[in-house]
């Protein structure tokens, strides 16, 4: 049985998405990303996090954004 990476309880993190065993989330990952962090630079602030964990928030994210909504932005993210 493959081990869940990205788990959500609602007692850690008011339920956000995080890594297994941390109190990381995906959201968190996901805004060092977009400020231009590298996944090495990720894994040096946070050493508890793997590689493969930082992969598989990127995946989590990809797959909660394939449903079929639309967000509308209120402005234009640059």
């Amino acid at each position: 049985m493959e081990k869940q990476l990205i788990v959500s309880n609602p007692n850690v993190m008011m339920g956000k998405p995080v890594v297994a065993g941390t109190r990381i989330t995906v959201e968190l990952i996901l805004e060092k990303l977009a400020a231009g962090e590298t996944i090495e630079q990720i894994l040096d602030a946070h050493p508890r996090l793997t590689r493969e964990a930082v992969l598989a928030a990127i995946a989590f994210a990809k797959e909660a954004l394939r449903a079929d909504v639309v967000y509308p932005l209120a402005e234009t993210v640059r």
